[in-house]
């Protein structure tokens, strides 16, 4: 990619991709300048990997709202947990006891799960995948992985609910 493609699609750009990051970020600006400013970097870095299936506009919010959510990810998982949420960790043998029998009802559950459903939530909850890579695992949506996984919760609760 040319200095001058690079600055056209800035230029071009620029304003529609703020507009979104500052609905990302829920108006506040600093957050949304960071997002663009990465948002253009990324595009500007992988430009040879836009493969023209999408507006352009379109591949650019795409990258930004990835951004967004990866940087949300990061916080959750560095912010220290508050010190009334830290769970009690002196708990009783009946509670124990109770907490390993729930966790294995659910594990024979989730085994008698059929086929997309099981992978679909494994790949969710523990893999701990957005639906656009669960969907890319598939070669399907990332609408169909959200609607699977949804329907996998429902079929595990039926099955719970019945033990």
């Amino acid at each position: 990619m040319t200095q001058d493609s690079c600055e056209k699609l800035y230029e071009t750009y620029y304003m529609r991709v703020f507009s979104y990051a500052m609905t990302l970020a829920e108006g506040d600006r600093t957050q949304a300048e960071d997002i663009t400013q990465e948002t253009f970097f990324r595009a500007f870095s992988k430009r040879n990997d836009f493969r023209g299936e999408s507006d352009e506009i379109t591949w650019l919010c795409a990258i930004a709202k990835n951004f967004f959510l990866d940087e949300k990810r990061r916080q959750r998982r560095t912010e220290p947990i508050p010190e009334e949420d830290v769970p009690d960790t002196e708990k009783s043998m009946e509670q124990k006891t109770m907490d390993r029998d729930t966790s294995f009802r659910i594990h024979v559950a989730l085994h008698a799960l059929e086929e997309p459903y099981r992978e679909a939530f494994e790949l969710r909850v523990f893999g701990e995948l957005s639906f656009r890579e669960i969907g890319m695992i598939f070669g399907k949506t990332e609408n169909w992985a959200r609607v699977t996984y949804h329907r996998a919760k429902l079929k595990l609760q039926e099955r719970m609910d019945k033990t």
